[in-house]
């Protein structure tokens, strides 16, 4: 499975970004898209999971109510739509997918990663 994350970039405090996920090769029967973050000097942490069955979500608790997963099945992608975004929101993002759907908040839990994409939010 590859995939291939895009559309970071640089917006000011309380915009909007959205981040795309396109997943290719190998597919299965049922799993699920995460999205992670890392900025300098911190550890990789969970942002959301989307079980790609049901559509079913997680969020983290600092992000829930301004940032949105979603996937398009039939495209293969999946989106994380990010409002009213913080200074504390710039990082590399990640999507990875894990092939048992677990939705998970466990970055070992998930066996394919995608390159990092660059999210800067100024102030």
């Amino acid at each position: 499975v590859q995939l291939q994350a895009s559309g970071g970039g640089l917006v000011q405090a309380g915009g909007s970004l959205r981040l795309s996920c396109a997943a290719s090769g190998r597919t299965f029967t049922d799993y699920a898209m995460g999205w992670f973050r890392q900025a300098p000097g911190k550890e990789r942490e969970f942002v959301a999971a989307i079980r790609w069955s049901s559509g079913r979500t997680y969020y983290a608790p600092s992000v829930k109510g301004r940032l949105t997963i979603s996937r398009d099945y039939a495209k293969n992608t999946s989106y994380l739509q990010m409002d009213s975004l913080k200074p504390e929101d710039t990082a590399s993002y990640y999507c990875a997918a894990d092939r048992f759907g677990r939705v998970d908040s466990e970055d070992r839990s998930y066996d394919y990663w995608g390159q990092g994409t660059q999210v800067t939010v100024s102030s």
